[in-house]
């Protein structure tokens, strides 16, 4: 675990550049320009897994992208949360709906395994959300980072997994425990992580979230007089069809990303 001094000491006395190296810097103009000098895009990517809302992203990861978000999740560089959330403030802005949003926008990060959180001292992906949201209110849009999204089982590692397998492997793995669908109808959701390689995360991110709201309105209809019906565990579709008509606080909107893969930014296929 690190420690409350070595933090500080990135904050006050960065090493080196994270993009490129360069000494005594967070991020150097340069690598800042790369990470957030072009307009988000969309990005999809292939074969795109059923149930993944529209994602932006800020960037391609390669090179200086790369290797600051690397630096930030596997070597502490905490200092770069600050401009990745601002990278990923500028994609969840160009993913909202033209006329901006009712309610505050919710970015519901994708959570990292408890392990990897234990050993890395920190959750990436929750702390650039955070940064994100500070940016967001800056700029004059509401915005709060709303972390309800829990693992309820274990999961393989995925960096050796096809996209199938990541599909099957992260099927059913996320949950929004009780009281969390309240939390999340307090606005729209944009689902948001640091990297996009398949979607696989983000499609079965995007199901719990759908699946927690849709069981939450069908209580609040019912009354609670008699229970929601169980539905099949691991179903990456759950709850799209159904809720596919909504539109208002507690429906994801859409997604967010520092980077993803550059095959992802060619949009234009038949």
């Amino acid at each position: 675990m690190r420690g409350w001094w070595q933090d500080f000491t990135d904050l006050v006395l960065p090493a080196e550049c994270g993009g490129c190296g360069r000494p005594r810097t967070v991020l150097c103009p340069r690598c800042r320009a790369v990470l957030g000098g072009a307009a988000p895009r969309r990005v999809r990517p292939v074969p795109e897994p059923p149930g993944l809302p529209a994602v932006h992203a800020a960037a391609w990861y390669a090179d200086e992208v790369r290797a600051a978000l690397l630096a930030h999740k596997e070597r502490g560089a905490l200092a770069l949360a600050g401009p990745l959330g601002t990278a990923l403030a500028g994609a969840v802005r160009a993913g909202l709906p033209h006329g901006g949003a009712a309610g505050p926008v919710l970015l519901v990060p994708v959570p990292s395994a408890r392990g990897a959180v234990r050993a890395r001292g920190h959750d990436p992906v929750r702390r650039i959300a955070l940064a994100a949201a500070d940016e967001l209110r800056r700029s004059g849009l509401p915005a709060r980072a709303l972390a309800v999204l829990r693992q309820r089982r274990a999961v393989a590692d995925q960096s050796t997994l096809g996209s199938r397998q990541r599909l099957e492997n992260l099927a059913g793995a996320l949950q929004v425990p009780a009281g969390g669908a309240r939390l999340l109808r307090e606005g729209p959701v944009v689902l948001v992580d640091d990297l996009m390689t398949t979607g696989a995360s983000l499609a079965e991110a995007a199901r719990a979230v759908r699946s927690a709201v849709y069981e939450a309105r069908v209580r609040e209809g019912m009354g609670e007089r008699k229970p929601v019906s169980r539905r099949k565990e691991g179903n990456p579709v759950y709850g799209t069809g159904e809720l596919a008509g909504a539109a208002g606080a507690g429906d994801v909107i859409g997604a967010a990303v520092v980077a993803a893969s550059p095959d992802s930014f060619e949009m234009n296929r038949n």
